[in-house]
Order: structure tokens, then sequence, then C-alpha cells
């Protein structure tokens, strides 16, 4: 199976297990592999028979800068769900990553991934 990767799209959202997480926002990091089968847009060379990235990214935008959730694996599986209804795709994976968590030391972020077929 074919995959589309759309690394590092970042937004600023209002998700967070603490009130002051979901008051004050923060930034966060969502990857996406799409499984497809891209033999048709190989052949004909025809963005028509392929996922558009541009879609796919303003998608993701939408469901990361809108409503808030407590959790991180509540909003990749949202964005899976709605990539597979919305897209032409066989299986979908997201992570979601928090790049900056309330959580004390230094680390470079918390993230989940999800796989929905």
């Amino acid at each position: 199976m074919d995959r589309i990767v759309l690394q590092g799209i970042q937004f600023y959202g209002y998700h967070g297990v603490h009130d002051e997480e979901r008051r004050l926002g923060q930034r966060f990091m969502v990857d996406v592999e799409l499984s497809v089968d891209l033999s048709e847009a190989v052949a004909h060379d025809d963005v028509s028979a392929t996922v558009d990235y541009g879609q796919v990214h303003a998608l993701v935008l939408e469901i990361g800068t809108g409503q808030p959730y407590r959790l991180l694996e509540t909003l990749a599986a949202h964005i899976a769900t709605a990539l597979l209804e919305r897209f032409p795709v066989r299986q979908v994976t997201v992570r979601a990553i928090k790049p900056a968590p309330p959580l004390p030391g230094v680390l470079a972020g918390v993230g989940v991934q999800v796989t929905r077929p």
C-alpha cells in the first residue's frame, strides 16, 4: 500500500487535561499518514486521482483549532475519523504531539499515535 505523509502540521489549540491548558492554549503538531492506492494517479500523472494534500492540511487545522479536547488521544482519533470519512483512503495514522507539556523537567514533547482502518 502506498502512503501520503504530511509531517509537522502546527497549530495553536486549547486541548489539555488542566484548566490552564484549555484557557491559555499551546502549540500542537500533527503528523498524518494516509494509506492509499496511488497507482491510478501515477499511471496518468493525474492529481484528481490522488488525495489533495491541501484539503487534508485544512481539515487537520479545522479540527485542531476547533473544539477543545482534554486528551491528545481524543484529538488524534477525531482527526483520523474525519480523514477516513472525507477522503478515499484505506487506513490513516495520526500522531498528535504536544511539544511543551506541563511536566517537570526537560523533554521534547509527548504524543500519541492512533491508526484507524
